[in-house]
């Protein structure tokens, strides 16, 4: 078998499988190589099944606050049930994704990829020779100091349980604690969440984040702050999450404590790659600034852009092109949208209003509960909130923070603005459909 290639990819995600299947399509010989099923954290452990279960989530929130007008039948969700659903989307994908592979002419290795020199790995024993290399393996659970930790469920195992436990605590209170405790909650079990500091989601507006808070209590989410765990310890029927100053007894502990860079097992300072605890150390074309033969993409890289797939994307189109034209092009991150898919969901893009008070600019900041709009009244939304940062001077938007069941699809309006620099009136002057989430844009400016 050949040895030697033009590319070697390593990590199967949207991103790794992208510059692959474009570079292969360019007449290079690729090959790429993934330890886990071909597909990435999105497609099969993240994003997608994920919002499966949230789906499932809004419709019980959606059914109870109707109840007494015009809805009276109650639903419930069976998790098995449900998860089977899940799996309808997500077990195709590697099969897919490495037929897709092949069918480009890329070469797919399953294995753990370890760098052996700066222009070679070795898989399962056998070494392959690489002109250029991209990294692409995204991030995996952030090892935690806590006694006890293997005793922790990761996300990807919480999103394959067959059954839910009746009682589950989550460590960290970030938006994988917050996302997962709405989806258990509405599914009937009992869940805390312990984070260590006095504030969660802090990517998030935290006046917003304070609202979220207030539903996620209001549906049975105990949230305990300024609670630092400490220890885990296993039971004779579950595990007892221990800090400072209170235990909770449990049948499962959830790790949402945040994820790292999945780089470990790549024996990077063998191919003489430099890295830090925030990824591969890039410059601005995502090129390695120890190894130039190695680019690297996505959670795995310490850019500016924050760890979401559309950057992972952008990252993979930059480096398609420095790959095939040299190097020439640098990835813009302006205006990419973040969102938490609780039930209401949390979005936001550009700046938040404390980085914006800190501008040499004159600066609007505008909060609108909006919770008595038409548009969230009209099914009993009780926690929606708008806030909106602009300059006066240029009329343009600098940051948009948004709480509703609509912020998904709100969030990116603004998103939009913000990438193509349209001013407050450009925006108000776009007419929408009517009655729709996108026709409140020009009330909410």
């Amino acid at each position: 078998m050949k040895q030697n290639f033009d590319l070697i990819v390593i990590g199967t995600g949207p991103g790794g499988a992208s510059v692959a299947s474009k570079c292969a399509s360019a007449g290079w010989s690729v090959v790429i190589v993934d330890e886990r099923d071909y597909g990435g954290t999105c497609p099969l452990r993240g994003c997608d099944p994920k919002k499966v279960l949230v789906g499932a989530a809004e419709l019980i929130d959606h059914n109870k606050r109707m109840q007494g007008n015009g809805i009276h039948a109650n639903s419930e969700i069976d998790w098995t049930e449900l998860i089977k659903f899940k799996e309808t989307f997500t077990q195709p994908v590697p099969e897919s994704m490495e037929k897709s592979l092949a069918d480009a002419g890329v070469t797919t290795f399953h294995g753990t990829a370890q760098f052996v020199s700066d222009k070679e790995i070795q898989i399962n024993g056998q070494k392959l020779t690489g002109d250029k290399f991209v990294i692409a393996t995204g991030a995996t659970p952030m090892p935690l100091p806590i006694d006890g930790a293997e005793h922790l469920t990761t996300s990807d195992q919480f999103l394959d349980l067959k059954q839910l436990p009746k009682h589950i605590v989550f460590v960290g209170g970030g938006y994988i604690s917050f996302e997962f405790a709405h989806i258990a909650a509405r599914a009937g079990a009992e869940v805390h969440i312990v984070h260590r500091s006095a504030k969660p989601l802090k990517a998030f507006d935290q006046e917003l984040v304070n609202k979220l808070m207030e539903k996620s209590k209001e549906i049975g989410i105990d949230i305990h702050l300024n609670a630092p765990v400490k220890s885990i310890e296993k039971k004779e029927n579950g595990y007892t999450v221990n800090s400072d100053d209170a235990s909770w007894d449990t049948d499962m502990v959830v790790h949402g404590a945040g994820r790292v860079p999945a780089i470990k097992k790549l024996k990077l300072d063998k191919g003489s790659i430099g890295s830090g605890k925030s990824g591969v150390t890039v410059n601005k074309f995502l090129q390695s600034t120890s190894n130039e033969r190695v680019y690297a993409i996505g959670d795995v890289a310490d850019t500016d852009g924050p760890p979401l797939t559309p950057v992972a994307n952008i990252d993979a189109s930059t480096v398609i092109s420095n790959l095939l034209k040299g190097n020439q092009k640098e990835a813009v991150y302006k205006g990419i949208p973040s969102v938490t898919f609780t039930v209401p969901k949390l979005a936001t893009v550009g700046m938040s209003a404390e980085s914006a008070k800190g501008l040499d600019k004159e600066i609007n900041i505008n909060y609108i509960d909006t919770s008595d709009w038409f548009t969230y009244s009209r099914t009993n939304e009780t926690h929606a909130a708008v806030k909106i940062i602009t300059d006066k001077n240029s009329d343009r938007i600098l940051g948009a923070h948004i709480l509703s069941d609509e912020a998904d699809e709100l969030i990116n309006f603004f998103s939009m603005a913000i990438q193509l620099d349209l001013t407050t009136k450009q925006l108000k002057g776009i007419n929408f459909a009517y009655p729709t989430t996108a026709s409140d844009i020009g009330s909410l400016l």
